[in-house]
């Protein structure tokens, strides 16, 4: 497979774009790249399949936007580090409210087969947890990026299983008061 350019997983409200988004994460999380059909995503979507050869050109150009984690990392590690518990965790709720579906969670469904799932675990190793471990101070940061990464998908998987139970239900910023200190202790390698 060929590298094509990143595009923003940000949904556009009106377009079919982010039901696009949300079928081909499924998708190419659940199933082999071969086993994909743009049609199968498209009936997912409820969307032709000529609108998504409009919007993203190839089922490999769709991939690589699936498998691109840069767009929300970019927003999950807007804060200094002496803030980024609290903001990871109110960043996560606000994805996924917008996503209509975790932002990272995708991941947890690649580790199937070696084919090209490993791309979407290589991407946000890459993107997510190496990018993280650079910005923590102190020792093992590598470690810690890592601890992080996972609480964030056990937020994720937590709130998806426990649909529409009481993490859904409370306001985020209590969500945030429970969650982020955790968190917090991990970015500063206390």
């Amino acid at each position: 497979m060929t590298s094509a350019p990143a595009e923003s997983t940000a949904p556009e409200q009106g377009t079919g774009r982010d039901a696009i988004l949300r079928a081909a994460r499924r998708a190419f999380a659940l199933r082999a790249y071969a086993e994909v059909t743009m049609r199968g995503i498209a009936a997912d979507a409820g969307v032709s399949p000529s609108l998504i050869v409009k919007r993203f050109g190839s089922k490999e150009q769709l991939f690589h936007t699936v498998a691109d984690f840069q767009p929300v990392a970019d927003e999950l590690f807007a804060a200094p580090p002496a803030e980024l518990g609290r903001h990871l965790v109110l960043t996560m709720l606000r994805l996924r409210d917008e996503f209509r579906g975790d932002p990272l969670l995708r991941v947890v469904f690649s580790l199937g087969r070696d084919d090209e799932r490993t791309l979407l675990r290589d991407r946000f190793r890459e993107q997510v947890t190496a990018r993280l471990s650079g910005l923590l101070p102190g020792p093992d940061g590598e470690l810690r990026a890592e601890l992080i990464a996972g609480q964030l998908l056990g937020l994720g998987a937590t709130l998806s299983l426990h649909r529409p139970g009481a993490g859904n239900l409370a306001p985020a910023e209590r969500v945030a008061d429970l969650y982020a200190p955790g968190l917090q202790r991990l970015i500063d390698g206390d």
